[in-house]
């Protein structure tokens, strides 16, 4: 049906010409006229829909080879493609065929430079890490024997370092082709109270206050990437925090979904800048903070939010503290 309407036009010219021939049939002898319209018009009609078979097949093979071609540009492809095209499409084939040649050169190189690049910057993160490992295990053993001062502006140094590798790391994680998540019950208590021993330098450096407000929530989630979201809110509440700082972390339950919210009381987003706030590299006016954004850890959390089949919902309001409220799905035991 679809090359029978595409050449319809074609079917009404015949028929014009029908009509024009049986007029002079007509014309000539009445009688011939009325045993012969009928013959005519069949024989229109048988011609017509031939011809359109005949089109339509040559047709389906001319788009099975083109669409073979672009899928795999080689030289066995083109020559088929050149053969249902026919000569004079064959500067046209040969064209496409240069610039698709040199377009998939071009998408190689840059492919191999890229996955050069990310095995460098994986491995220097990973090398990077034995230095500071081996500072986690001097400041462990050395810490009475140090300065108390010392200690803290060294704990605060390595976090910081650690938080830089690990975003870099899940960075390079999020854009691979390759996914490497483990999903399983996660409790909330112990996987929040993991973070916040990791992060409890910079958080006693600000004089943080604490509060949980969890039970024995169970969600179904990937530990390390929940853990790599959550440590961005907090790593956002300790670098905009204002004069007695606090971070909550409530659940609760709504139609079968937890929520955790994660709360702060710190300078919080302007209204105009909360839509934007996941955008990749948007820092917003945040006041002198500005200087120590970057605008990807919210971008982060939000890329790691899709793939871990998470919902956030940001609420803030300018100099009274942020929220986030992170939806975990609903799961169906099979």
């Amino acid at each position: 049906m679809k090359y029978l309407l595409r050449h319809a036009p074609w079917l009404l010219l015949l028929l014009a010409v029908d009509a024009f021939a049986a007029l002079l049939l007509w014309l000539a002898d009445v009688r011939a006229f009325s045993s012969m319209i009928t013959v005519i018009l069949l024989f229109t009609v048988l011609l017509f829909g031939a011809v359109c078979c005949v089109l339509a097949r040559s047709e389906r093979k001319k788009e099975e080879a083109f669409l073979d071609f672009l899928y795999h540009a080689d030289e066995y492809h083109e020559e088929m493609l050149l053969k249902a095209a026919g000569p004079f499409r064959k500067e046209s084939v040969l064209s496409l065929a240069a610039s698709l040649r040199g377009k998939q050169a071009a998408y190689t190189g840059l492919k191999e430079q890229w996955e050069d690049y990310e095995e460098y910057v994986e491995t220097w993160a990973h090398e990077t890490k034995i230095p500071l490992s081996l500072l986690t295990l001097l400041l462990d053993n050395h810490r009475e024997e140090l300065p108390a001062a010392l200690v803290v502006k060294l704990d605060y140094v390595r976090n910081r370092t650690w938080e830089s590798i690990d975003q870099m790391l899940f960075y390079a994680r999020l854009k691979s082709p390759v996914k490497d998540y483990l999903f399983e019950y996660v409790n909330l208590r112990s996987c929040i109270g993991e973070l916040l021993e990791d992060y409890g330098p910079l958080l006693e450096e600000k004089d943080f206050r604490i509060r949980l407000s969890l039970s024995g929530d169970m969600v179904y989630s990937d530990r390390r990437g929940l853990r790599f979201l959550l440590g961005q809110l907090i790593s956002n509440a300790v670098k905009y925090c204002g004069r007695e700082p606090e971070l909550c972390f409530l659940s609760s339950w709504d139609e079968g979904r937890c929520l955790l919210h994660v709360r702060d009381n710190g300078m919080g987003v302007r209204s105009c800048d909360l839509p934007y706030i996941f955008e990749k590299g948007f820092t917003g006016d945040s006041g002198e903070n500005k200087k120590k954004a970057t605008g990807m850890g919210l971008y982060l959390a939000k890329e790691m939010a899709k793939d871990l089949n998470l919902t956030l919902h940001a609420s803030s309001r300018w100099g009274e503290g942020f929220e986030m409220q992170i939806a975990f799905p609903v799961v169906e035991e099979r």
